[in-house]
Formats: C-alpha cells, structure tokens, sequence
C-alpha cells in the first residue's frame, strides 16, 4: 500500500475508504518493527494526517484504525516528531480515557457491554499501546508526558477504575504506561514517591489481581486447600500480567527513599502481599519464576526492618520455621536463588538481586541468617574434597567466588560471609582462603578480623570430622589433600640457595618491567606495596627495641 494514495484520502476526508486503506495498510505492516529511510517524509507526514483525523469527530471504528496505524509507524523513533508535541501526547491522552472524567470507568456498569462501548474500549487501548511506543522511544515524548502530567491522570484514572476493575487491557497497559513514565523520567518517579495514593492504588491493584484476603494487619490469608497437591490454583494469565506491571511500577517508584509513617505502612503491606504471591504459582513455571523474580527486585528496595513481615505470621503444617518464624517464603526465595545459579548464566541481571535480598535481610534478621545458613552452610564433614567441588548449594556459590565478573562474585562472597556473621575466620574454613581473598581485600580483612556489623554471640559447633581432620587442612584451598612428593627433599643446600636467588631476580626483572607489582599486608589488613609494609615493619621494630 502506497502512502500517499492513504495519504491523499485522508485530505478528501472520507472516513470509509481511509478506514480501508488504514486497515489494508495495518494488515500488511502488522509485524513491520523496520522501516526503509526512502519513506521516511511520507511517514511523517502520516502520523501528522493521522492525528488530524483524530482530532475531527470521527467514528470509534475509524479512530481505533487509525490508533493501530499511529502504533505501528510509532515503532520508528524518526518519524515521532508531530505526535511528541504536546498537541499529539494530549490528542492520545484524551482518546485513552487518561484523567478522573473518564465515563467508562464507572464500576457500577452492567457487565454486557453495548458495541459501542467494546469500540470505544479498543480506542482506549490501541491510544494507551501508542502511548506507550511514543513514550519509550521519544525523549521529547518523556519530557512533555511529564509536563502534562500523564502519571497523575493515569493514578487518577486507576483511582476512578476501582484500582483494577477496569478491562484487563486497559487496566495493563495503563500500568505499562506508569511503568515507562516512572523508568524514564527520575521526577516522574520522585512525584509518585511522595503521591500518597500512587502507593495505595497499585497496592490495590495488586490484591485484586492475586485476591488477597487479610486475615491480620500484615497477614494475607493463606489461599483455600485445593485437590491438586501442588498447592492452590494457579494465578490466572491476565491477573499474573496485571501483577507484573504493577510490581515493576513499584520497583521504580520504592526506588527513592521515604521515612513517613503512612509510607512504612504501605511497604509493609506490600511485603505482606510479596510473601503471599511468593507461596503462588502461576500456569507455567517460567510465568513462576518470572513473577517471583519481579517480587525479588520489589523487596530488594524495601527497607529491611520492614521485611520482618515475611516471617511474622503463624506456621502452617508442612511450613518451615525457624525460633518460631514462618520460613516459607524464605524457602522460596532460597529454590529461587538456587534455580538462578544451576542456570548457568545472565548471573548479573536474573541471580545477584536475590543473593543481595538474602544477605541484606539476613543481616539485619537473625532468625533468617540462622535458617539460612543452615541450609547453605551446615557443619562441616566433607573436608577431603576442594569447597568448589560438589552439588551442594555451598560448593555452587565458593564456585561464583571466582566468578570472572566482579558484581557476580562479590555477591556471592558477601552474601557468604553475613552466613558467617562476618568473621573472617569462618568463611576461610566453609571456602579456602584462596575463594574469599577478593573479598577480604576489598573489606580490608586479609589480615583477619571481622566485618563491622554486630551479631549474636551464639558459638557454631563444629562436626567431630572436622575437628579430627581440621590439623591437616589447608587453609588455602580449604580441604585436606594428598600428601605429596616434598621437590626439595632431594635437593642440596646449594641447590635450594640457587633456586631462590633465581626466583628472586625473576621477580625483580618483572618488577622492573612494570608487569607486577610486589605487595604486602598493612596491619589494618589492607594491601600496600611492599617496600613501604617492609618500611613500616622496621620503624615497628625499632620502636620495640627504643622501649
């Protein structure tokens, strides 16, 4: 389809044949995501015609063919510049239904919807999925929906929805649009923070969507027994997306901190719901994973005193606990964790959130660092097999210690060194000295010590294995190994003398080239080069010997 014959009878305005042609052209283009450069005017010149039609009273039918048109061309960010204006972002805006005075939001209405009225829904949606392409690949776009103020219209328009009562498409991309508004404009997401409703409204969302029954002020009632052992129903396709978009929103908004009493009400209610959607489980186990991994990034951003809530409910028969705390979504989190290593990559984005949450709550919770290490790190038998080597959850995560990307490898060891309250002589004996040296030099610990949070005063017992075989391991790479031949048995003194000295020319060649640098260790356990750690032993020494 030629655009400019579409071109030429939108001028002639005739709303039946630009409604074919829009809907030919639709046909054809439907999964176009590349357009050639050679059309690029005509293209422009299309999205501006197009808004000009809806801008004219035009019928729901003909304004919902020309929504998809302006979707599909929105997918080419050159050709934006007429809908980016605020005319253009206000024309969608007002087609999308975005503001308190939406008519269609009254959730009286009969459930029978008239055919005007499911064309006039299709007009919402197809404005609100234009919106959202518009939005994503225009800066000038983010900047006039800020201006206009299109995250408050859309609040107001969940408000008046009943915070989810509206359609599901409606209701999705709705929240799709919030999502992108509070991503790419930090004062978007700083004006919602401190919208006291915004919080309120998509936690309300989010307990329509997952039917949320409060059994206590933090508590969500555990879902019905059902007949199929594995566990209650399913959450529904459309009620999963709509709790995907919401949490997303969330994340971005719990991003900025907030310290008033209503906001620490709303976080914690929110916790409530994340240990409720933690114990669900959606049609897939992908949908699963995908969802739970949405709550992982949501709790991540809420302040750890708050998260108490996620075991602060009584224990149900067949649930985990720990001093008395309900562990089940702690055990959730830990398959989750768990299933994001055996993965095998994407370590950055899909595992260090989740090894983050753990060892932040497990720093600030006692009950959760004592379960947790005893299911990650428990008393120690096997020590004749290197701490890397193994299927236990313990050997995956000392593997991730050597991991060759720093984030990776630093969350691992850090969230193993909480498990070991910090002490640095209990993480060399779970992972070898040699695993957790990156650590201990970032933390200024090579020398020993421990990190600098307080924690209980509880001993670990130690296994009789351990203790009987503890003599002989090496704490380097943490285990027992074989004796082997000793290379400077059969060597003489002389021999041994001209080996050494070799080794140290060899060092100071390298040296002098710059390709290492020789260091030691400063008594605060951090690394200095080592003629000024030599320096500082010899000024020591000589103090003694002035005493």
């Amino acid at each position: 389809m030629e655009l400019r014959v579409i071109l030429s009878q939108i001028e002639n305005e005739n709303e039946e044949e630009i409604e074919r042609l829009l809907h030919e052209y639709n046909t054809e283009n439907c999964r176009t995501f590349s357009f050639e450069q050679k059309e690029e005017d005509s293209r422009i010149r299309l999205c501006r015609a197009l808004l000009e039609v809806l801008v004219r009273a035009a019928q729901p039918r003909c304004q919902s063919t020309c929504l998809e048109t302006l979707r599909i061309l929105s997918r080419d960010k050159r050709v934006l510049g007429p809908v980016s204006t605020r005319d253009g972002i206000l024309t969608l805006a007002r087609l999308a239904r975005i503001g308190p005075d939406d008519p269609r939001t009254d959730t009286d209405k009969d459930d029978k919807q008239t055919e005007e009225e499911q064309q006039q829904e299709v007009v919402v949606v197809e404005a609100l999925k234009c919106l959202c392409n518009v939005v994503f690949n225009s800066t000038q776009a983010q900047q006039v929906g800020a201006d206009v103020q299109l995250a408050q219209g859309l609040c107001a328009q969940l408000q008046a929805a009943g915070g989810g009562a509206a359609p599901h498409e409606v209701s999705l991309f709705s929240l799709r649009l919030l999502f992108l508004l509070s991503a790419l404009r930090t004062d978007v997401r700083g004006l919602l923070r401190k919208e006291p409703r915004a919080m309120a409204l998509l936690t309300d969302v989010l307990v329509r969507a997952l039917d949320v029954r409060w059994a206590g002020r933090y508590e969500a009632a555990p879902p019905p027994p059902a007949a199929d052992p594995q566990g209650p129903p399913p959450i529904p396709a459309q009620e999963n997306e709509r709790t995907m978009e919401a949490l997303k929103v969330l994340f971005n908004i719990t991003l900025s901190d907030s310290s008033d009493q209503d906001a620490e009400h709303q976080l914690r209610l929110l916790v409530a719901i994340m240990r409720h959607l933690l114990l669900l489980r959606t049609l897939t186990e992908e949908k699963t994973e995908e969802v739970h991994s949405h709550a992982v990034n949501l709790l991540s951003n809420i302040p750890m005193p708050c998260l108490d809530v996620l075991i602060d409910v009584p224990v149900q028969p067949g649930q985990e606990e720990c001093g008395g705390k309900n562990m089940a979504a702690i055990q959730v989190l830990l398959d989750f964790m768990e299933k994001r290593v055996d993965r095998g990559s994407n370590y950055k984005e899909g595992l260090t959130p989740v090894l983050s949450l753990l060892a932040e709550s497990s720093r600030h919770h006692r009950e959760i660092r004592k379960y947790i290490k005893a299911k990650v790190l428990p008393p120690l038998k096997d020590v004749k097999n290197r701490p890397e080597v193994g299927s236990t959850i313990r050997n995956k995560l000392v593997r991730l210690m050597t991991h060759v990307d720093m984030g990776v490898k630093q969350s691992a060891a850090e969230f193993l060194f909480v498990l070991c309250k910090e002490s640095v002589d209990n993480l060399v004996k779970y992972t070898g000295y040699g695993s957790a040296a990156g650590l201990l030099l970032s933390r200024g610990l090579l020398g020993g010590g421990r990190g600098e949070t307080q924690y209980s005063e509880d001993e670990d017992s130690d296994t009789e294995e351990y203790k009987e075989a503890k003599p002989y391991i090496n704490p380097i790479t943490g285990y027992v190994e074989e004796p082997g031949a000793n290379p400077l048995e059969e060597m003489t003194e002389e021999q041994k003398e001209y080996e050494a000295q070799k080794l140290v020319k060899m060092i100071d060649q390298l040296s002098r080239q710059q390709l290492i640098k020789p260091m030691g260790v400063r008594k605060d356990g951090t690394l200095a080069p080592l003629e000024e750690t030599i320096a500082a032993c010899r000024d020591h020494s000589s103090d003694c010997d002035s005493d």
